[in-house]
């Protein structure tokens, strides 16, 4: 397993500390699960903005009633 290095600032520190205590986590999930929260929300944003680009050039949309007919389902 990886050691990764961040360097904080006094403020930082114990802020990160307390909240860390106030969720009864260690500063490592913590970290862990913002990045991986953050990751999530940009990959998600960006697959939206492709999707949103793809709708404006064909704006054809079909009901799911639509879609079931269209494949027997």
């Amino acid at each position: 397993m990886a050691n990764i290095s961040v360097r904080l600032n006094e403020q930082e520190e114990e802020l990160f500390k307390t909240y860390a205590e106030f969720m009864d986590e260690t500063l490592s999930t913590l970290f862990k699960k913002a990045l991986l929260e953050k990751i999530e929300d940009e990959f998600d944003l960006k697959v939206g903005q492709k999707a949103l680009a793809e709708y404006k050039q064909d704006p054809v949309t079909y009901s799911v009633a639509e879609m079931r007919a269209k494949y027997g389902l």
